[in-house]
């Protein structure tokens, strides 16, 4: 039986990554977001068995829209959707500002992830998945963007415990910094890549594809006892025990 997944934000970096392991593995894979000609790039790179639905996950009324365009029952749902404006937020005392700032946060990296999720709930086979994207910034002080995305993991014990029953695992996969993506906009200074890799056990960045195996892996048999759990990808970044 062919499975079914969805990626959110799956055109670049991270979920493109995912899109792809996940077709390795045999999947159709639907991916979303909010750019159409990034999703269909993505998709033409990509081959035949991954389809582009642009959509917006904060918006009610797109997200709405997924359970008829994709049809059937969903095997793996991944919601990568995130990013943040900075981490520190607004430098003034303008409470205006923080508020739209804080709202941005939580929207992107909580709120998209929750309506996802929702929308799709009663389409999420037996013996399925649902894999979150976190961030180690909800151990390192940054700000709204680590404060959303620990909200997130919190929320998935709440839908562990839900979907449990129905013998569906949810988990967060939580990156430390991983290059190749649009995250961090267009550049960054080399001071901060060679900071970022020196914090590591294993003296390298991220890629994509690190979190990509994790994520393919929990939506596996051989995964299915792993549930309500953060699972770490950062090079020893953030250490754990």
């Amino acid at each position: 039986m062919t499975r079914t997944a969805v990626v959110t934000g799956g055109g670049t970096g991270i979920g493109k990554a995912i899109a792809a392991a996940l077709v390795a593995d045999g999947a159709q894979v639907y991916i979303t977001g909010r750019r159409a000609e990034v999703l269909d790039a993505a998709a033409a790179e990509l081959g035949d068995a991954v389809t582009p639905l642009a959509c917006d996950a904060t918006d009610p009324d797109q997200v709405g829209l997924l359970p008829d365009k994709i049809g059937g029952q969903v095997h793996v749902l991944v919601n990568n959707v995130g990013s943040t404006r900075n981490f520190t937020g607004p430098a003034s005392a303008d409470l205006r500002a923080i508020a739209e700032h804080w709202r941005s946060d939580l929207e992107t990296n909580l709120l998209g992830a929750v309506l996802t999720t929702a929308a799709l709930e009663d389409r999420l086979a037996a013996g399925g998945s649902v894999i979150h994207i976190g961030s180690f910034a909800t151990d390192r002080a940054q700000g709204s963007y680590g404060a959303a995305k620990a909200a997130l993991a919190a929320w998935n014990i709440h839908l562990a415990k839900r979907l449990g029953p129905r013998d569906i695992t949810s988990n967060v996969v939580s990156p430390g910094y991983i290059a190749r993506t649009e995250f961090f906009g267009a550049g960054m200074p080399n001071a901060f890549y060679d900071a970022r890799v020196a914090e590591t056990f294993l003296g390298r960045a991220g890629q994509p594809d690190d979190v990509a195996g994790l994520v393919r892996y929990l939506s596996t048999p051989g995964a299915r006892f792993i549930t309500g759990q953060v699972l770490h990808v950062n090079g020893g970044a953030l250490a754990t025990r």
